[in-house]
């Protein structure tokens, strides 16, 4: 059996066409930096975790998320919908918030991210209390 490679698409982060080191101005005009930066947020984070269940509310979401204010709820409803992970829908008697199937593919990812941190949550702890 052969095993073929396929190049990353030039000019992605896996492409080998940046040089190292990476200067910030690599960093700021990286798009998968940016993207890693808005869905790697943890507020944007949690309300990807809440949906997963089904469509959400406002005041809903509002309710479960604890120490998030809502002009910020509402920040990040509106950068994860215009990322379309989530989408945005006006019933008769509410908004409402639902993953849309971008945001589903993202959600094993996340979930994995989640569980891999409660998983190593000792080792970090101790590593911090070496330093």
């Amino acid at each position: 059996m052969v095993t073929v490679r396929r190049r990353p698409k030039e000019g992605t982060f896996m492409s080998p066409v940046i040089p190292l080191p990476v200067t910030a101005a690599d960093r700021e005009s990286c798009t998968a930096s940016e993207i890693l930066a808005r869905v790697g947020e943890k507020w944007s984070v949690l309300i990807l975790v809440i949906l997963r269940d089904g469509p959400r509310g406002f005041n809903e979401i509002d309710r479960t998320v604890h120490g998030l204010s809502r002009r910020i709820l509402t920040r990040t409803l509106r950068i994860l919908a215009s990322d379309g992970l989530i989408s945005r829908r006006r019933t008769a008697q509410r908004v409402e918030y639902a993953l849309t199937d971008l945001g589903s593919s993202l959600l094993p990812l996340v979930i994995a991210l989640g569980e891999w941190a409660v998983a190593h949550e000792s080792e970090i702890a101790e590593a911090r209390r070496r330093s």
